[in-house]
């Protein structure tokens, strides 16, 4: 089973991609939209056809103390539209950190500034996605 892994932000979408076998992410690219991710749906349904995309797994932005803000409602709105519009399956997968840590890996692997802003995203979507494969495999 394939899987497409999204970090939806306020102006950018990151995407990863799972091997055909669902065990491995890999970061795919980065969407960008001006606060309104409704615009990457067509990119999406090409993505999801021409990659074979079986399911979608979405970061859910919790808070720390692990209740639900803003943006954590704003990406319920987005799982809705996303399953109404792809007619697939979205998990929600809890994101609590992943950019921290994609910076944090990034800067080990001394990618510059310019260049980890360009990146991260998806990076953080590769982090999510691969969370989720773990869980699903134990």
């Amino acid at each position: 089973m394939r899987y497409l892994g999204l970090d939806l932000g306020t102006k950018t979408i990151g995407l990863a991609l799972s091997d055909r076998s669902g065990l491995i992410a890999s970061r795919y690219r980065v969407l960008h939209h001006d606060n309104d991710p409704a615009m990457c749906l067509p990119d999406l349904k090409d993505i999801v056809q021409t990659e074979q995309v079986e399911a979608l797994v979405l970061g859910f932005p919790k808070n720390m103390n692990n209740t639900i803000g803003p943006r954590a409602e704003a990406t319920k709105e987005f799982k809705q539209l996303l399953e109404t519009e792809l007619q697939l399956p979205v998990i929600l997968e809890d994101e609590r950190l992943t950019t921290k840590s994609a910076e944090a890996t990034l800067i080990q692997g001394n990618m510059s500034r310019k260049k980890r802003k360009e990146v991260i995203d998806a990076v953080a979507a590769t982090i999510i996605l691969q969370s989720y494969l773990d869980k699903r495999r134990k």
